[in-house]
């Protein structure tokens, strides 16, 4: 199956593409049904089908239908009605979707809260949204806050709730009503709730059952985190469509081959998975004809394509949270020539813009910051007018009144096909002794040699206080990775600054629950986890390579260093060799020239070249003044 995608302009038409862009991703779709109403169709057509389903529960249209119709005239009794906040504090599971659908169908708008989540936080959250009512049961949770909201317990409330009328409620909800709002991280260390609404919703919704086909005989899956918005993308297209959804459990979303296996089993169509896991699951060994046939990912850098012998298409989409999950979409083909794969175009009804700080076009191949406008824009942050004006600013290719675009803080550039690069985040970019580094840039050319299945680059500050780059690599099996023979690998796309010094072997990226890579929690290069080769860890064979060796591991922040290696294949750099040069010359009592590190860059031949120096300084010695030096020293630097 081949994906169609809305065009975006060619080159020619970039300096003045907002028109352009306008036109060729709008798109008409049906809004005289909201999907409340749209799932209620599905279940007046087929009441006995499979709606939903995981290992403990499993509930037909007809059920969940009923089921959500009696929480909601229980939730209107309670005040709930449009721009409501309820919270929905529940794992993953057919309730929660029941949930949220009554939700709607009370005209209100669910605020997902994960039960994992320190009570603290999620009491922040209820009251941010001034939410009257939260949604919970206390069995899966000992964070429920202690509040004034009103708490509905589906367990301990079964029986009020099952006296609650099934019949339908009149429709109350209007497109620029809420459907949603999710917390994000904010950079003061409070989150922040993002407000999106029901045409915003509506829009994606009909994006996504359009471009990938999406009907009755369909069967998707469910691994999202509630509090990660592709949560929201894998349910609602599938259930205005007839499809069944079915929810992993929490085991099989932790290992690609056990998600894998879960997937035929299920004899999954369409399944999500966020970028890390998804990197993995194409490199795995497939049977011919899965059932599988769109595997759809994001939330991080995409680095890997897929083998030619892939069985199934793999998506790759992005989109902030603050734009309706997805803002740009494309199938990535095998044996690309572009190091990273592209995030494909805009949907409908979305526009994209790559501007330069003046806010104007920037050429094709020219990187810029992504700015994202159209349909599935949010309405604004949660009690945030600040961050409004901040991040929504008012679109200057537009005379249309209120329309707005969203700065993104992201990197990208344009193709020569009209797909879109990104490269970044604006606020991981770093400088390397006077260069500006994208660590993305780095992982995305190491991603691409052999044998590595998952890879981050993150700049750290050494012992000394500068910069270093550090990747971090997931291999295949037992594969032998030398740190030269990456280094030269990099050498060949990359200039020597961009050339990371030290390379971690991991099992596997750290993810945060919204399956993002979790930079925080990368551990520090330390002796076992280091990627070196046999001329990297040969051990010292005097006392001055020892004490070298010791010097330059500490400038370095390495836990050791073998004697042959090179100080400036190590991250060593002209100001640490500097400090390498007075610190040894320090120690031995001799003028270590500075150009030295740079003759002898191995501990090696400066040890030798130090020794040598020592032996000069020894031989112009009068018996009087050697006698004197080594009572001074009293054996200290001095090699006996």
């Amino acid at each position: 199956m081949t994906t169609s995608h809305s065009a975006l302009p060619g080159p020619s038409n970039l300096s003045n593409s907002s028109p352009f862009i306008r036109e060729h991703t709008q798109r008409e779709y049906p809004r005289d049904q909201w999907i409340v109403q749209r799932v209620a169709t599905q279940a007046q057509h087929s009441p006995h089908a499979i709606a939903l389903a995981s290992s403990r529960k499993t509930l037909t249209y007809g059920e969940l239908h009923r089921g959500s119709n009696r929480l909601a005239h229980y939730l209107k009794s309670l005040g709930v009605g449009p721009d409501v906040v309820v919270g929905l504090c529940l794992e993953p599971t057919p309730e929660l979707v029941m949930a949220a659908l009554a939700i709607w169908k009370a005209g209100g708008a669910y605020l997902p809260l994960d039960p994992t989540h320190p009570r603290n936080r999620l009491a922040f959250m209820l009251g941010e949204a001034k939410a009257p009512v939260l949604i919970t049961r206390r069995r899966e949770t000992d964070n429920t806050p202690q509040s004034a909201n009103q708490v509905i317990d589906l367990d301990q409330d079964a029986p009020l709730l099952a006296t609650q009328p099934d019949s339908d409620l009149p429709a109350v909800t209007s497109g620029e009503h809420l459907a949603y709002v999710i917390f994000t991280s904010g950079s003061t260390g409070q989150p922040k709730g993002v407000q999106i609404t029901q045409q915003s919703l509506l829009n994606l919704v009909h994006w996504h059952v359009r471009t990938f086909g999406v009907t009755i005989a369909d069967r998707a899956s469910q691994l999202s985190n509630i509090s990660f918005d592709a949560a929201v993308w894998e349910l609602w297209p599938y259930l205005v469509s007839g499809a069944s959804v079915h929810f992993a459990e929490h085991s099989v979303r932790l290992a690609a081959d056990s998600l894998r296996d879960w997937l035929l089993r299920q004899n999954i169509t369409i399944a999500f998975a966020p970028t890390i896991l998804a990197e993995q699951l194409i490199g795995l060994d497939w049977p011919a004809h899965p059932a599988l046939r769109i595997l759809l990912t994001g939330a991080d850098t995409l680095h890997r394509y897929p083998p030619s012998d892939l069985p199934f298409l793999l998506v790759n989409n992005y989109g902030p949270t603050e734009c309706t999950v997805v803002a740009t979409s494309g199938a990535v083909m095998p044996n690309q020539a572009e190091f990273q794969p592209s995030i494909g175009r805009p949907i409908d009804n979305v526009q994209v813009y790559i501007l330069d700080d003046k806010l104007a076009p920037v050429p094709v191949g020219v990187a810029g910051e992504l700015y994202i406008g159209g349909v599935g824009l949010t309405r604004g942050y949660l009690n945030r007018p600040d961050l409004d004006s901040e991040k929504l600013i008012s679109n200057p290719f537009s005379h249309l009144a209120g329309d707005r675009l969203y700065r993104t803080g992201d990197l990208a550039r344009y193709l020569p096909n009209g797909e879109i690069s990104f490269i970044g985040r604006i606020d991981t970019q770093v400088k390397i002794r006077g260069y500006r580094v994208e660590p993305d840039e780095i992982a995305a050319v190491l991603s691409q040699y052999p044998g590595i299945l998952a890879t981050t680059v993150v700049a750290r500050e050494d012992a000394a206080g500068d910069l270093r780059l550090i990747a971090y690599v997931v291999s295949y099996g037992e594969l032998t990775l030398e740190r030269s023979t990456l280094q030269a690998f990099l050498r060949e796309h990359l200039p020597e600054y961009m050339v990371p010094s030290v390379f971690v072997r991991m099992e596997s990226l750290p993810a945060t629950p919204n399956g993002k890579i979790d930079r925080a929690a990368l551990p520090h290069p330390a002796a076992g986890n280091i990627i070196n080769d046999d001329a990297a860890i040969a051990a010292p064979r005097t006392l001055v390579e020892q004490r070298v060796g010791e010097i330059v591991a500490k400038l370095l922040s390495l836990e050791q260093v073998g004697v042959t290696a090179n100080f400036f294949l190590l991250g060593g750099h002209s100001l640490l060799g500097a400090q390498l040069v007075a610190q040894v010359s320090d120690f031995f009592g001799i003028e270590v020239p500075l150009r030295s590190i740079f003759d002898y860059p191995t501990i090696a031949g400066l040890s030798a070249e130090i020794e040598r120096l020592i032996l000069a300084k020894i031989e112009a010695m009068s018996p009087e003044d050697l006698e004197r030096e080594l009572a001074q020293s009293e054996g200290g630097g001095l090699p006996a």
